[in-house]
């Protein structure tokens, strides 16, 4: 894709970020006059049927059509007006909703806990690009997923990372999984949507703060290619494990690889496998004993990471509204200051009891107690196996797609000159 075509893109979408982020009020707030009564709130009808039907229609003839455009076509260029498609329709026009991205939560929260519905469509978003991934590899962020795609536009001089801080790095996004998790399993937050840097531009309602970390990122991208799909998006991390199985995954080459080289510096997020070379080749004995070595490390690093984690679950407990709430009663009681918080006097005005309230938030923290031991858990085995990722290297001859990393974005089949 030439640049100048990147170039106007991002004029274009600076521009309607920036309209909507400076507007100004056209009228003055009313004035009334006494007797004015408050007139009684009216609730937005649900979106029809139709509608949700149809975003899902779109979401899998996207899907289809990226894949055929990548692994048949092999066209960047025709990959790249996909995306805009899918910026324009999935972020600007459905304002980032319904996105796989947050919906993990949704299905979190629908499996831990009975009483919460969770729509057909907000399940068949979760588990569409899944399906994808499982076959043809994470297509759906080469050009479906609005995320990645504004900052896809941005990239216009990506440099290289070393492979030692991307791995460090893309730690950032297990942990962040692991914590929404967490948080939507217990019922306290949906941490990814509060804090999705790209949904305010697309809804035009965030705070300051989440715009100045949306314009940082996406500042970024112009060097570091796609930094939230690489080293915070949680949904990124169930693509990049189900991608690994992949059957039908983009290749640098239609056949065999001649090792010509041009490929080499093709891929701004580091998604190819270069040869080894015989003198990394290790004997079979050297990695078995590696393998016990780490089978050893990372129950041992599971253990010390979930029994740390589970002595911090009391503050983790407080994003919690039900266990704030209860621990701002309890204070008050032992307080002598006579200024009782809003909150408190509103619970006390509704006529709930405060007995029950302590029942729910005490169940609630032996959530978080036991959460916190599996989060610990899952942190030390994602930290045991990057270790030893990174010092057990395997054989390569050729130079290949990494499955988990690629974003089958197809950048890296215009150097190739192997032709089908």
């Amino acid at each position: 894709m030439k640049k100048s075509t990147q170039v106007a893109l991002i004029l274009l979408i600076t521009s309607l970020i920036a309209f909507n982020l400076f507007g100004v009020q056209r009228f003055p707030r009313p004035e009334f006059e006494n007797g004015y009564q408050q007139p009684e709130t009216i609730l937005n009808a649900p979106r029809a049927l139709f509608f949700e039907y149809f975003d899902l229609a779109v979401l899998i003839g996207s899907l289809s059509l990226i894949t055929w455009l990548i692994l048949k076509k092999r066209s960047r260029k025709a990959v790249f007006w996909v995306m805009i498609f899918s910026l324009l329709y999935f972020g600007f026009y459905r304002k980032g909703c319904i996105c796989p991205v947050g919906s993990l939560q949704n299905v979190t929260l629908a499996l831990f806990n009975p009483e919460y519905s969770l729509p057909i469509n907000g399940i068949a978003f979760f588990i569409i690009p899944l399906v994808f991934t499982l076959f043809f590899g994470r297509t759906f962020c080469a050009g479906v997923c609005p995320l990645g795609a504004i900052q896809d536009v941005f990239a216009l001089r990506p440099v290289s990372l070393k492979s030692w801080v991307q791995s460090l790095l893309g730690l950032i996004p297990f942990i962040y999984l692991g914590l929404a998790v967490l948080f939507a399993a217990t019922a306290s937050d949906f941490i990814v949507c509060r804090y999705d840097p790209f949904v305010g531009f697309f809804r035009h309602n965030a705070s300051f703060m989440m715009f100045a970390i949306g314009g940082i990122l996406l500042f970024i991208s112009v060097f570091i290619a796609r930094p939230y799909c690489r080293f915070l998006c949680p949904y990124g991390v169930l693509l990049n494990l189900v991608s690994r199985f992949s059957k039908k995954h983009l290749t640098i080459a239609p056949s065999a690889c001649i090792s010509c080289r041009l490929c080499e510096n093709s891929c701004p997020f580091g998604a190819i496998d270069k040869p080894t070379g015989a003198k990394f080749k290790q004997p079979s004995n050297v990695l078995v004993k590696k393998l016990i070595l780490y089978c050893l490390i990372i129950p041992f690093l599971m253990a010390v990471c979930g029994w740390t984690a589970s002595k911090y679950y009391e503050s983790f407990a407080k994003v919690n509204f039900k266990v704030k709430l209860a621990t701002e009663i309890m204070q008050s009681k032992n307080s002598e200051s006579e200024v009782i918080p809003l909150e408190i006097t509103a619970f006390r005005s509704s006529g709930n009891s405060e007995e029950v309230l302590f029942e729910e938030a005490k169940v609630i923290l032996n959530r978080f107690y036991l959460g916190n031991w599996f989060l610990g858990g899952f942190i030390g085995l994602v930290f045991g196996l990057t270790l030893a990722r990174l010092t057990i290297i395997p054989y390569k001859t050729d130079y290949t797609t990494n499955k988990g990393t690629c974003f089958s974005c197809a950048r890296c089949v215009d150097y190739c000159p192997v032709k089908e």
